[in-house]
């Protein structure tokens, strides 16, 4: 049986969307699939500090997150990926 796939609404900068545009030109497949791909590397690193996360964030491919006195200090992280997921699962259900 074939995957079932859901769309999402993703927001990037000008500067974001060029980056994308060159990825998947470059790589010849769809900008769905380069953020696939980005999104299975990501998962691929076990934990927040781990030095695949480290090497992405060194090569450019990922922002560590700041806040508003600036970057936020290493150590246990704001929360994972799964409860990030799971708040905007939630977030999203309160809008229908």
């Amino acid at each position: 049986m074939a995957e079932v796939r859901e769309p999402i609404q993703v927001y990037l900068s000008s500067a974001e969307r060029e980056r994308l545009e060159r990825l998947a030109a470059s790589m010849r497949i769809s900008r769905s699939e380069v953020l696939r791909r980005g999104l299975e590397a990501l998962a691929q690193a076990e934990k927040p500090g781990d030095a695949a996360l480290a090497d992405l964030v060194r090569r450019g491919l990922l922002t560590p997150p700041v806040r508003k006195g600036g970057p936020i200090p290493k150590g246990k992280p704001i929360m994972t990926l799964e409860e990030l997921l799971a708040d905007l699962d939630e977030s999203r259900a309160d809008r229908w």
